[in-house]
Parts: structure tokens; sequence; C-alpha cells
């Protein structure tokens, strides 16, 4: 059930410090502005081979990128 919050989708790594970091600048930039899903970006070739050397990675609903290896608050605006 949506919540009629826009989706995003952080495409991370597990034990992937950066991303965590990644994940924390945005909730405390946009603090309940989002549902933020996350998922590996190994789970699909087509994530592996487009952005499995610039994860963390922040989709919006369309899959167009947000941001890559570094949180841009104003990119996300």
């Amino acid at each position: 059930m949506r919540s009629g919050k826009p989706a995003l989708l952080l495409l991370t790594r597990p034990d992937c410090e950066l991303c965590e970091a990644f994940r924390a600048e945005l909730e405390q930039a946009f603090p309940g502005r989002f549902d933020v899903r996350e998922a590996c970006v190994d789970d699909r070739p087509e994530w592996r081979t487009r952005y499995g050397l610039k994860v963390p990675v922040l989709l919006d609903e369309q899959g167009g990128v947000l941001c890559a290896t570094r949180f841009d608050a104003d990119a996300v605006r």
C-alpha cells in the first residue's frame, strides 16, 4: 500500500559504510518526506552493470538517478 509520499530506491551493498552514511544523510535532510526502499545493487545484472561502481545510488520513481556515491540534497530536491 502506498503512503502518498514519493518513492525512492536506494541501491546499496551489504556492510557498506558509505551506503549507511548516505541513508542517514537522506533521512536527516528530508525526515519522513519519502518512502525509501533499499535493494542490493548486485540483485539484478542490469543494476550491477550500470551502477556497480557507483553505490550508493538513489533512484526516483521513474528509475532516474538523483545522486550517486555521495548524498546531494540539492539533487534530491
